[in-house]
């Protein structure tokens, strides 16, 4: 007889209910160490459980997967929405008991759980994403300290990611405060733009000892960060060569995807994009699809829905990056939307990575080069 299992997982206990055709076979509460989950793994097989299901609770979810995912035939993740009870009486074991109810009625459809080797290559990528935002944050910090000593030379740079920058950074960091020896480090193109006395003027401030200590920390800080990032980034590429470097090759084929895109995107996606029916579906799956929200002959809303954050922030990087590489069909349909049509330009590059991503599902599905869009290349039959 056909038994499933429905797990409630919280951070510190896992209610369990076990159900087949007849009612419920075993209620229990279990802990989350370790052990507790090698007893509860130990107790599915000791009742012959070959379905579970669990919901997608923060990241509580992943440790219990990861001890019950030998022991069990079919491991079923599920996002609570599409489960949610009616309003009435609730407790931990009624929502095991009906996550247990709505698997054994095949009410529950699994979510994508990418394989270990992709769940590493995410843990790398989404590290990457966490630094880049703490890199940001350091570079506002470092640019108030420079500020608070009346350094302005972030008034007349690009960005204070730049070069010459960096270089006044790392002077005043072993103690340089001469604006004549600063001025030095500073690119002449900015120079000549901004005038001599004005730059000169701009690195003229009063440094105290404090300033000095402090600025040299954020700088620290800054390039600590920059290198657990290359570290991150070489682990994904070193993984990828290994075990994708058919699909990573294919992946740069596409116009504004590079090294770094690649491997995010198989970081996110994988490689095999089986679990996605089409490219429609992946790009609902990410968050890039407009949703129809219309009542009464009004529309309410045509934004995108929400998704995988992580690819969707990469995608729309390489579509502000296809959109400007020429000669190519990206390029051609910014230029039509924006300049012909007169379109909003964030909505065509939003378009953009839309397209991108069908492109990605085609390119992994297919496992073949990307082929630019011609109007005088007929379709494959």
């Amino acid at each position: 007889m056909r038994q499933v299992c429905g797990l409630d997982v919280h951070k510190d206990s896992v209610f369990v209910c076990i159900l087949n055709e007849n009612g419920v076979v075993f209620q229990e509460k279990f802990g989350v160490l370790t052990p507790d989950l090698e007893k509860l793994a130990a107790k599915l097989q000791e009742l012959d459980v070959g379905e579970v299901c669990m919901e997608s609770t923060s990241i509580y979810w992943i440790p219990v997967w990861r001890v019950l995912e030998p022991y069990v035939m079919e491991l079923k993740l599920v996002n609570p929405y599409f489960i949610k009870q009616l309003p009435g009486k609730k407790s931990d074991v009624k929502d095991a008991e009906w996550i247990a109810t709505c698997l054994l009625k095949d009410l529950i459809r699994g979510s994508y759980v990418p394989s270990d080797i992709i769940q590493r290559m995410r843990q790398y990528d989404r590290r990457i994403s966490d630094l880049n935002a703490e890199c940001t944050r350091k570079l506002v910090k470092l640019d108030a300290a420079l500020q608070r000593c009346n350094i302005r030379i972030s008034n007349y740079v690009s960005t204070t990611d730049c070069k010459s920058y960096k270089e006044v950074v790392r002077l005043i960091a072993e103690g340089v405060r001469d604006p004549e020896e600063l001025i030095k480090v500073i690119f002449g193109r900015i120079v000549n733009k901004a005038g001599r006395d004005v730059i000169l003027a701009s690195l003229t401030g009063v440094i105290s000892d404090t300033d000095v200590d402090v600025i040299r920390q954020l700088r620290e800080e800054v390039e600590l960060a920059q290198r657990h990032k290359d570290e991150c980034q070489s682990k994904m590429e070193a993984i990828c060569q290994q075990y994708f470097p058919e699909q990573l090759k294919n992946l740069q084929t596409i116009p504004g995807v590079k090294g770094r895109s690649a491997t995010s995107i198989i970081a996110e996606v994988g490689s095999d994009v089986s679990s996605f029916q089409d490219a429609a579906h992946l790009v609902s799956w990410c968050g890039l699809k407009p949703r129809n929200e219309e009542s009464a002959g009004k529309i309410k809303a045509r934004s995108i829905t929400h998704g995988n954050k992580y690819l969707r922030k990469n995608l729309i990087e390489c579509a502000w990056a296809a959109s400007k590489t020429q000669k190519c069909f990206f390029n051609r349909f910014s230029y039509h939307q924006t300049v012909v049509r007169r379109k909003s330009k964030m909505k065509v590059i939003v378009a953009i990575a839309r397209k991108i991503l069908s492109a990605v599902w085609h390119v992994l599905h297919d496992n073949v080069a990307y082929r630019d869009y011609s109007p005088d290349i007929a379709p494959a039959a």
